[in-house]
């Protein structure tokens, strides 16, 4: 029997090493991770690496079953998969294995479990943005600029050009000409 571990965060800054961690001293002997969203099972090539390397007798081993998705649905299909390869899945927070009848049991309702948590995380934030919009802050989609329409227009009407107006600023071009079209057509330099 092979222990096989899958690690997943959902974004880019997120860190890898504890669930890292906890896998290899659960004893997996493969280790595969990815910075991807848990919505869907779709999407994941280190998750399908893994599934097509398991046998009969495997397992499959995750910190935290939200780890391993969002939806109940794709949770049920992948424990279905595992055991219709003799396979199986351990979650070790908390510690439960589908090896049994009542290991099944749990998995479906800790999979609803985490399919409700992200309905309530997006409830939450659609109630932050509109809470947000009443107040007059929410912008949007996209970020605060790092640098005034004015200072590019200026810069510009100094005769600097937009190559050179992004180079100063630490900006890219798209940038520069955004805020010159903002007021008026944009004149080649």
């Amino acid at each position: 029997m092979a222990r096989f571990g899958y690690a997943r965060v959902s974004s880019a800054d997120q860190d890898l090493a504890i669930q890292l961690g906890k896998l290899q001293a659960a004893g997996c002997t493969v280790v595969r991770s990815e910075k991807a969203s848990g919505k869907s099972v779709d999407d994941r090539p280190e998750l399908a690496t893994l599934m097509q390397f398991l046998r009969e007798g495997d397992e499959l081993v995750v910190a935290r079953l939200d780890r391993l998705g969002r939806s109940t649905r794709d949770v049920l299909n992948l424990v279905h998969d595992l055991e219709v390869k003799g396979a199986s899945l351990r979650v070790l927070e908390p510690e439960l294995t589908t090896g049994g009848d009542v290991g099944r049991i749990v998995v479906t309702v800790l999979g609803m479990v985490a399919e409700m948590e992200r309905k309530f995380i997006l409830e939450r934030q659609r109630a932050g943005i509109e809470a947000a919009k009443a107040r007059g802050v929410y912008a949007g989609v996209g970020r605060v600029k790092s640098v005034p329409d004015d200072e590019i227009r200026r810069r510009h009407d100094a005769g600097e050009g937009a190559t050179q107006i992004a180079r100063a600023l630490g900006i890219g071009r798209t940038s520069v000409y955004r805020a010159l079209a903002g007021n008026r057509e944009l004149t080649s330099r």
